[in-house]
């Protein structure tokens, strides 16, 4: 649970880090001799240098002075060595454990691939990075939602598996329906947040600032402009950010839906509590999106909002891991 902490704050930071347009400023990626800091003016000096022969220095941020360029480094810094912090959290304890006896047999394959999965997104990282460092000053939409992805991935697996352990015993196994439900919600939300990843990767967030029109209409023209059709859902901004609007509209109703029918059934307190959490959860999450929006994405509005869908995430797996079928 502390590590899924430690990654539920690394998907945070990678969202400000993106919020600032930071990510670029570390042209080069070091896993062992990148994590101490500039400790000097030289070696400061020397990275600003670096960064100063790729294109979102010549291009974007032309003039910046030192100063400027610590503020942005600052965030990017940060995020690789929290991604460290949570491979040192998450090895050292495994080995004590592992070697001392304390882990079940069955469980060591699936902790082996997370710590596996978690070295990849590192890789991973590094390949959306250098998708900016050649002529376009951005990132890859394609690599920063594989990059978002593949660590909300890790963050449910990390989850579910902690709640095994502390939980064996379901809380409501014979809620068949709620849990047939809520199977279909799980992946129904990472669908979501990787479909914000996509509006994060083409800033289409910082366009038709306004709800629940775009552009004075409930459906925009130009959804389809691009060819082949399909492209438009991944590069056209228009496309991106109405399919983001409905993809969330669509899940707080279905999770107040939800809610409403579980109210229905025979749910004792311990399940009913976490329905709740996950109505919550969706309320809150549609009232930040929305509220980003309309106050044109500032930082800590957005970062709320990637905080909001991971704390979302995580009710749909609470609840999902109480129907579950479980053992004594």
């Amino acid at each position: 649970m502390g590590v899924c902490g430690l990654i539920f704050a690394m998907v945070v930071l990678g969202g400000v880090t993106r919020l600032t347009d930071s990510g670029l400023s570390i042209v080069d990626w070091r896993p062992l001799m990148g994590v101490l800091p500039p400790l000097d003016d030289a070696t400061w000096r020397a990275l600003f240098e670096r960064y100063q022969a790729y294109p979102e220095y010549q291009k974007v941020n032309v003039g910046m002075t030192l100063a400027g360029f610590k503020s942005i480094f600052w965030f990017e810094y940060a995020h690789r060595a929290l991604g460290r912090i949570i491979g040192v959290a998450f090895l050292v304890p495994f080995l004590l454990f592992a070697f001392t006896g304390r882990i079940e047999r069955a469980l060591v394959p699936r902790l082996v691939l997370l710590f596996v999965l978690g070295a990849l997104q590192g890789l991973l990282g590094w390949f959306m990075v250098q998708s900016g460092l050649v002529d376009r000053p951005d990132v890859s939409q394609y690599r920063l939602t594989a990059h978002l992805g593949l660590a909300v991935l890790i963050y449910g697996v990390m989850l579910w598996t902690a709640l095994s352990v502390l939980a064996p015993v379901p809380v409501a196994p014979n809620r068949v329906a709620l849990r047939n439900v809520l199977r279909l919600l799980v992946p129904w939300v990472f669908l979501v947040v990787l479909s914000g990843g996509f509006v994060a990767g083409t800033d289409a967030g910082f366009a038709y600032n306004t709800f629940p029109l775009m552009d004075g209409r409930y459906v925009p023209l130009g959804l389809f402009d691009l060819s082949p059709v399909l492209l438009n859902f991944f590069e056209n901004t228009i496309t991106i950010q109405f399919t983001h609007r409905v993809l969330g509209i669509l899940t707080v109703g279905a999770v107040v839906v939800l809610w409403y029918f579980s109210r229905q059934g025979q749910t004792n307190d311990r399940m009913a509590g976490r329905v709740n959490v996950l109505a919550l959860a969706a309320l809150v999450q549609v009232v930040l999106g929305i509220s980003t929006l309309v106050m044109v994405v500032p930082v800590s509005l957005g970062a709320a909002h990637q905080a909001g869908g991971l704390v979302l995430f995580s009710a749909a797996i609470f609840a999902l891991h109480a129907t579950r079928h479980g053992r004594r």
